[in-house]
């Protein structure tokens, strides 16, 4: 290809898919090497020490997810990701609230694991309110306030989404929902360690965390649950009791390690690397611009974590510019709905012209780009959609 894009077969793309996952820090790592080979103890065998010193680093990393959302050790609970969490949150909680309380509200940009475990609990009677988003990708409070009522048990809404980067109202959210009785859960697997959070002042009442998204390992999650007032959950599993019969089975003590470490790192350095990540983001919108000035941003660019980007180009057909961009690993949406045929359906909820839905771009910038990186991706960007219209200009002339 002429437009630069292509790579060496030995050498890697350019990864600029943080929002799809992240690597491993390595001072996460460190961390929990030691964890499958020397201290190797089940955290829940109580009769000898490999088991109290495996079960000590644990709540040690229960403490650590903690701190970094305003919570404390206990109202943590492990689980597999953040998939796992809101599964049992959502589910959890409708199902233990009650038979006066049988509906849910959600977004209709959730993440597919949230919107489908609301499709289950319709299908076992209960009734779900999807609310629309506007074409900044953010919720109408009033429409979320009308929605509301006294049969409501839970209000499941996303901090920040996890295509086009737009950070919810989530502590507005939650005071709606203590108003009515609701619970309120929120998703963060895209903001924690990216925005500040508090549970206690934004009236969060259960939020889940993922492990790859904040440079830990994958395999791991976490979801607080409130204690006070408690919120009630049905477990989704049976087993042998642990994690207060929450989230039943054996927790991998080595990635809870990493994964409480990797909030550590997170809440020590979150306001310097927004800072970083928004001149970053700025210099590359800015570069791709002058470049391509038919550009389009999807979603609102201010209230937006400071890593993401996600925008088109018109008339542009979205697989053969991806094909011309072997030289970077962008996405055109969230690797969990990567096998779904057909447009995003958080880009579908904007209500974009026909001409931006299949062809969008997700740039997802995190803690180890460069600036270098960042110059040569908005090159190599620009360069496809120039070459592909002159190839499409060519073949009408033809």
């Amino acid at each position: 290809m002429s437009n630069g894009a292509k790579t060496n077969a030995t050498e890697m793309p350019i990864y600029l898919d943080y929002q799809a996952t992240t690597p491993v820090d390595e001072r996460v790592l460190a961390v929990m090497l030691p964890w499958f080979t020397e201290k190797f103890g089940n955290p829940h065998s109580r009769d000898h020490r490999h088991g109290w010193q495996a079960e000590e680093a644990v709540e040690d990393a229960r403490r650590q997810v903690a701190a970094l959302i305003g919570a404390t050790a206990k109202e943590i609970v492990f689980t597999s990701g953040a998939t796992e969490s809101n599964n049992l949150a959502i589910k959890g909680a409708a199902r233990a609230a009650g038979e006066g309380r049988r509906h849910v509200v959600t977004c209709e940009t959730e993440h597919k694991c949230v919107l489908e475990s609301c499709r289950r609990l319709e299908r076992e009677g209960f009734e779900v309110t999807y609310l629309p988003v506007g074409g900044d990708g953010l919720i109408d409070l009033a429409e979320l306030a009308a929605a509301l009522s006294e049969r409501t048990a839970l209000v499941s809404i996303m901090a920040v989404n996890n295509e086009i980067g737009v950070i919810q109202p989530i502590a507005e959210i939650g005071r709606l929902c203590r108003e009515h009785g609701a619970k309120f859960h929120t998703d963060a697997a895209q903001a924690a360690g990216k925005i500040p959070l508090d549970v206690k002042t934004m009236n969060i009442d259960l939020l889940s965390i993922s492990g790859h998204k904040v440079y830990g390992p994958k395999g791991i999650g976490a979801l607080y649950v409130r204690r006070r007032p408690k919120v009630p959950i049905e477990p989704l599993m049976d087993g042998g009791g642990q994690e207060r019969g929450l989230r039943c089975g054996t927790v991998p003590a080595p990635l809870a390690v990493g994964l409480g470490a990797a909030c550590a790192v997170a809440a020590d350095e979150m306001a310097a690397e927004a800072e970083r990540l928004t001149r970053l983001r700025d210099r590359f919108l800015a570069r791709l611009r002058s470049a391509v000035p038919d550009v389009h941003l999807h979603g609102d660019l201010a209230r937006r974590i400071p890593g993401n980007l996600n925008f088109s180009f018109p008339d542009i057909e979205g697989q053969d510019l991806m094909m011309r961009l072997t030289g970077l690993s962008v996405s055109t949406g969230s690797a969990c709905s990567s096998a779904t045929v057909g447009p995003s359906h958080v880009l579908s909820a904007l209500g974009l012209d026909a001409r931006f839905l299949h062809n969008a771009l997700r740039v997802g910038l995190g803690r180890f780009t460069t600036e270098a990186e960042v110059d040569r991706a908005a090159d190599m960007i620009a360069a496809a959609v120039r070459s592909q219209r002159t190839s499409s200009q060519a073949y009408e002339r033809a």
